[in-house]
């Protein structure tokens, strides 16, 4: 009777286990999407760990059924899985991007030795493919390394002093006299750029609250961010947010992640500021004098222009979404929630549109430099 009875505990308990699955997230509604690279795994399961059922081949369509955390639900005439999302574009040519961005995940492909010349003004050298793996070292502009391999994304190089690893093949150029820089076209305008807007906190962090409104400063950061996402895309901009509900709250590593897995052009962290003091105005941060500076600079100058508050320049900030990105950054306090006419400025949806245009101006006065 004992076993009979712990039998049926036991079965019970496997059919709860069982039932316990999260639903994944289905595309609202099915569509084709074509391959943008030579070649790219399809997986069992959205995730890099798991077993690689297939390949796709640049060229080729696809139908896409449903996304999870940058993977995608695809099918095709010869195999069906779960394949990166950023590799892909829809027939009518907008980038596949799901819910999160993913890491690089690409077939192993072998090439010959060549000379390359590094673009970036800080890369990291990474012990694997992707932004999970140890960081062993920096490159910086200028360098020439060798490239000894490849995987979709990145490319295993060797400095003259036998540094060896994984860097982003986006933050290189074949050839020692190269002289392209990333992302550094001349045109004023903004379209095809990619913009990662980092709303700051969020979750069970409101950041700062106001002293004299309440005003809580995630929702204020989402708001705002909100107001800059339109902006930017009404100018053909590309824009990627790290949260879009005041319930999110992506660690700050994730955060840096989802500009650097998208190959981002610009890193802008909206937030609003507090002091003991009756400090007012605008502050905008950097990390790095020669990656980040000249963009926090761009904006300043147009927030200087006189969008309600006055700014008070720019500083370096040691803040982690600046300082752990290769991505060029900034990240902006548009004025103190503890300055009670402060607080009553930046709660309008004049001053958060006019915030908006005078940063989307300094990203457009920052590619056309």
């Amino acid at each position: 009777m004992k076993k009979i009875v712990y039998l049926t505990i036991l079965i019970c308990g496997l059919i709860s286990i069982s039932g316990y699955i999260p639903n994944r997230a289905e595309a609202s509604g099915s569509y084709t999407a074509k391959v943008y690279t030579d070649s790219l795994n399809v997986r069992s399961e959205p995730s890099r760990e798991s077993l690689i059922v297939g390949g796709l081949k640049n060229g080729e369509i696809v139908t896409v059924s449903a996304e999870e955390y940058g993977w995608l639900r695809i099918k095709s005439d010869r195999v069906s899985g779960w394949a990166a999302g950023h590799y892909m574009k829809k027939v009518d040519g907008n980038v596949v991007i799901a819910s999160a961005t993913v890491q690089d995940d690409g077939m192993q492909k072998s090439s010959a030795a060549a000379r390359a010349t590094v673009l970036a003004d800080r890369l990291r050298v990474r012990a694997g493919a992707g932004l999970d793996h140890e960081i062993l070292g920096y490159l910086t502009k200028g360098e020439a390394v060798t490239i000894i391999d490849n995987r979709e994304g990145w490319v295993r190089v060797q400095t003259p002093d036998k540094l060896l690893g994984w860097v982003s093949d986006r933050y290189i150029a074949k050839g020692e006299t190269q002289t392209a820089a990333v992302s550094s076209g001349k045109s004023k305008s903004l379209k095809g750029r990619v913009i990662v807007i980092d709303p700051g906190h969020g979750g069970d962090d409101p950041g700062t609250i106001g002293t004299t409104y309440e005003t809580i400063e995630e929702k204020l950061n989402l708001s705002t961010s909100f107001y800059l996402e339109a902006e930017l895309r009404s100018r053909g901009a590309r824009v990627l947010m790290t949260r879009t509900k005041n319930e999110e709250k992506p660690q700050l590593s994730d955060r840096v992640k989802i500009s650097e897995s998208a190959g981002a052009d610009a890193f802008v962290s909206i937030h609003y500021n507090s002091s003991e003091k009756n400090t007012s105005g605008i502050l905008t941060f950097y990390y790095s004098n020669t990656k980040d500076q000249p963009l926090a600079r761009a904006i300043e100058n147009r927030l200087a222009d006189g969008i309600g508050l006055k700014s008070n320049g720019i500083s370096y900030g040691n803040l982690h979404v600046l300082r752990e990105n290769d991505t060029v950054s900034a990240l902006i306090e548009l004025g103190f929630l503890s300055n009670a006419k402060d607080e009553s400025i930046v709660r309008g949806s004049d001053y958060q549109r006019k915030a908006a245009k005078a940063i989307a101006n300094g990203l457009e006065d920052y590619f056309s430099r």
